[in-house]
């Protein structure tokens, strides 16, 4: 047939309870008839047991697609450039933005809601402290992020969660007194430096995936091989997870590229497909994600059950929901999701773009050093109180 069908494809395609049956596949120009097992739909009266239906090319070839259209049509709400071409309504931007205010506006709500509390930052990479660009190897942050992170970690603890390999992040943002989530949280280390929030003098290391390397590895030369004569396909090896990015493909392209990046993944099963924006990632099937490292992290600084913790995550992708789901499930914190569209999201806020993040950042780190010379000068004044009594 040359058609690359296969049983479990098709019962994934077709999404409903499903009966082997031997299938008479009709070839409509040539007249051949081939006879196939394959899964099919329990119909009523099901057929008979041994018995043949009779379906054409075309259409086993149309279910065969639906699966990979429905990735295309996946691929293209992710696109930016799409967001652009086909803005939301006002109606439905307006409505969202009451139900996730920007975190610029509600700032004092904000703070107000931290009081007392220890707040600790979680913030992604791409998208949320360096914009979203064509090559992924680009994707460089300002020295005015930079120096506004450093100043953050100053006063906060302070985490990058990234689907990035550990290393690549750390090359993007090199700070040192910083914790580093690399492989959507699968690979995490503490700060090597500079940190007075260091847990026991010692960096933090974790690694939730170790044995699957190898599998990456394997997968990543594999998916090169396959994806090679689709233009503009950049594939990244994360260590515990790789990506497929598609942000310089042609959108005619996009179909061919999804079908390919599934046929490679059938040979492995331990490991799954996600989406985020522009990006393939293919990861292990372990229960860990940016929500897991987020808990992991608050646990190495010793926050695991404590009430006085208050933990911010900034993020613009769907993993990031894994985070943002986390805060809410523990009553703790909140998320901002960083997007100019309306998303269905687990996150209390927004902000628009990697500048506003920047803006917002900088205005929790005026707020903290406002409050600790507040501190300062009260405290002064009572030991001028108590040493004026003195005398």
């Amino acid at each position: 047939m040359g058609s690359g069908i296969t049983l479990s494809l098709l019962e994934q395609n077709l999404g409903v309870t499903m009966t082997q049956q031997n299938v008479v596949v009709s070839d409509l120009k040539s007249g051949i008839n081939l006879t196939i097992p394959v899964k099919v739909p329990v119909s009523k009266p099901a057929p008979a047991p041994g018995s043949c239906i009779t379906i054409s090319r075309k259409t086993l070839l149309e279910i065969n697609g639906n699966k990979i259209n429905s990735w295309v049509d996946s691929m293209r709400a992710s696109s930016p450039t799409h967001h652009k071409s086909t803005p939301p309504l006002s109606d439905d931007l307006t409505s969202w933005m009451v139900q996730h205010p920007s975190a610029l506006d509600m700032f004092e709500q904000i703070i107000s809601a931290s009081k007392g509390k220890q707040i600790v930052m979680f913030l992604d990479y791409d998208g949320t402290l360096s914009p979203i660009v064509e090559d992924p190897d680009q994707a460089f942050m300002s020295d005015a992020m930079r120096a506004t992170v450093r100043k953050l970690a100053r006063y906060f603890p302070t985490a990058i969660v990234s689907g990035r390999c550990r290393d690549k992040v750390y090359s993007f943002v090199r700070l040192a007194e910083l914790y580093y989530a690399g492989s959507h949280g699968m690979d995490i280390k503490g700060p090597s430096k500079g940190s007075k929030y260091k847990k026991g003098g010692q960096a933090v290391l974790f690694q939730a995936a170790i044995e699957f390397i190898p599998m990456i590895d394997e997968v990543y030369k594999t998916l090169q091989d396959a994806t090679k004569s689709i233009k503009g396909v950049r594939l990244e090896n994360n260590k515990f997870c790789a990506s497929v990015h598609f942000r310089s493909v042609d959108e005619k392209k996009w179909g061919e590229l999804a079908q390919q990046v599934r046929s490679v993944l059938k040979e492995y099963p331990k490991l799954r497909l996600t989406q985020g924006r522009k990006v393939f990632e293919i990861r292990p099937t372990i229960k860990w994600d940016k929500g897991k490292a987020l808990e992991f992290l608050l646990e190495s600084l010793g926050y695991a059950n404590c009430t006085d913790v208050f933990p911010v995550y900034i993020g613009d992708d769907r993993t990031d929901e894994d985070a943002f789901k986390v805060l809410r499930e523990r009553d703790q914190g909140f998320g901002i999701l960083v997007s100019k569209i309306p998303k269905d999201t687990h996150a209390s806020y927004s902000l628009q773009e990697p500048s506003e993040v920047m803006v917002f950042l900088r205005r929790l780190v005026g707020w903290k050093k406002l409050t600790l010379k507040r501190q300062f000068r009260i405290r002064r004044q009572i030991e001028e109180i108590k040493a004026s009594l003195r005398n």
